[in-house]
């Protein structure tokens, strides 16, 4: 499905001038239909699923515990 510059904007939520400069770099692929800058949305499926594995590994690596040190000593 294609979008607008616009609409990619806001399912992002990234500014329309971000967006524009990213097609313009050649980051995100779009095709010019002679009114406007058209952006097919299927490229970022993947990038939200690895976003999504990445939070979900965050969450993993923050609720393991810290194992303790056996060679921390007890001075007292």
């Amino acid at each position: 499905m294609y979008k607008t510059i616009e609409e990619t904007a806001v399912d992002l939520g990234m500014s329309e001038e971000q967006i524009l400069r990213l097609v313009y770099e050649g980051r995100i692929r779009s095709v010019y239909d002679g009114q406007q800058v058209l952006i097919n949305s299927g490229q970022f499926t993947t990038y939200f699923e690895q976003l999504e594995r990445i939070k979900e590994e965050i969450d993993i690596w923050r609720s393991t515990p810290i194992p303790e040190d056996i060679d921390v000593k007890d001075e007292d």
